[in-house]
């Protein structure tokens, strides 16, 4: 059985006897999760689980939900501090049966000492007749970003709280954290202006409301999905850069990149930019772009080569590959007239009509110059087999007149993936991408170098 824990409730920081520092929070949100789960697992078919209060109703399980409340929430609870949420992390990361943490508790974000005296629960005790008294804060240690270094894969939620800041802000504080932490979502809340978000890993912000109930089911489903998302393992070996000019990649892909770099699609965020692109050698072969670069440096950094082992893995020569390598390998194989695809995170322009599709687009579908195809893409993390199926069946072929043409399919609220023949006139491409897309904008929001 696997399991999905839940953590919530504030921590202290003793200072001295009947002295600590605190972060006042009591469980709500994984509280109401921890139901939300229960129930939505209970109305699917796919969930099996014995049904919590019923004894008499039992079936084979497939996730238990765990839920950890601190000594704030629970006077039974043994979790008062961070030490004692950190010790609880190395147990959770220890156990192979652990398969989500959302991980909301409220951490004491500093420590605290009064003169030289070594802080604790029983260190000396202040007086009040000794009058005013100076309090050293130091920032304490982060414990979320240990979860995905030591365990890939556990799916983990991360919350992350402003106080009257822009929506802006809000989205760009939650990514810093997801980024920097590696997480899978974040949830950002603002208790001044009511506002929350979910902010996924392709940058995207979804369920941007001030209902805190429908934010939090909308978050209950995005987990159950995306942790039902099935991912290659990539394994690098000894081997150099793939150069951007070289003749391994046609003049065609080299082109229609190098205009969307040029229009600024490639929008970097701490360093990095989101995205991918990719040409087929073989039916085994492919050259992607590099994991975690800056594609507006292209020329310094190039591709990697990737090899295929089978469906669940493949080998990376010299450079961890893009992690739409996946929906690449995918379409080159369902699409085999196509060796070329480019994929960027720009919405479409105000005046392009996007047609949903719930099914695979039929081949005899063409598509007019104004409309594009859309599939929704919240229940799928970027890199996963769901995904790149997703986008493959969304795809749907424009005509770019003299027998020439493209597919495309725009994923909501993450962006379009644009696949062709290398054979194709790039100023074709080139001119459909710019009556289609704003490469000046970006999905999920403006972000900063």
């Amino acid at each position: 059985m696997k399991k999905i824990v839940l953590i919530g409730g504030g921590t202290f920081s003793h200072v001295r006897n009947h002295l600590s520092l605190a972060a006042p929070a009591f469980g709500a949100t994984v509280s109401t999760l921890d139901e939300m789960l229960w129930q939505r697992m209970a109305e699917a078919e796919d969930f099996n689980f014995q049904v919590r209060g019923e004894p008499d109703v039992i079936r084979k399980p497939i996730y238990s939900v765990e839920l950890y409340m601190t000594k704030m929430v629970d006077a039974t609870s043994d979790l008062v501090t961070n030490e004692d949420i950190s010790n609880l992390i190395d147990k959770l990361i220890a156990d192979k049966d652990v398969r989500v943490i959302v991980f909301n508790p409220a951490l004491v974000d500093f420590d605290g000492q009064v003169g030289d005296v070594p802080s604790g629960k029983h260190a000396e005790r202040l007086r009040t007749d000794a009058g005013d008294q100076t309090l050293k804060l130091t920032p304490a240690d982060k414990i979320i970003g240990r979860i995905r270094k030591e365990r890939k894969d556990i799916f983990v939620v991360g919350f992350k709280t402003t106080t009257g800041a822009t929506e802006d802000e809000q989205y760009l504080r939650g990514l810093d954290l997801l980024k920097k932490n590696s997480l899978n979502l974040v949830l950002a809340n603002d208790p001044v202006t009511r506002k929350n978000m979910i902010i996924a890993p392709e940058e995207a912000r979804y369920m941007v409301t001030k209902n805190r109930v429908d934010v939090l089911t909308f978050l209950t489903d995005m987990v159950l999905a995306r942790i039902e998302n099935k991912f290659t393992r990539s394994t690098v070996v000894e081997g150099d850069a793939i150069d951007w000019n070289g003749p391994e990649i046609s003049d065609t892909l080299r082109q229609v990149v190098n205009h969307c770099i040029q229009q600024g699609a490639y929008k970097p965020f701490r360093g990095k930019t989101a995205g991918h692109f990719a040409a087929k050698l073989s039916n085994e072969e492919i050259v992607t772009s590099i994991r975690k670069t800056n594609y507006n440096e292209l020329d310094k950094v190039g591709m990697v080569r990737v090899k295929s082992k089978n469906a669940d893995e493949v080998i990376a020569y010299g450079h961890k590959p893009s992690v739409g390598g996946q929906s690449q390998r995918i379409i080159f194989k369902e699409h085999p007239e196509m060796d070329s695809i480019v994929h960027f995170h720009c919405p479409p322009l105000s005046d392009v009509e996007t047609l949903a599709w719930s099914d695979p687009v039929p081949a005899s579908v063409v598509l007019e110059p104004n409309q594009v195809s859309i599939r929704p893409q919240w229940m799928n993390e970027c890199g996963s087999h769901q995904c790149g199926k997703n986008t493959s069946d969304g795809l749907a072929r424009v005509d770019l007149g003299d027998g020439d043409f493209l597919k495309v399919v725009y994923l909501d609220e993450h962006g379009p993936n644009i696949v062709f023949n290398s054979k194709t006139p790039p100023e074709k491409i080139i001119g459909f991408i710019d009556r289609t897309f704003n490469l000046k904008a970006k999905t999920g929001g403006m972000v900063h170098g």
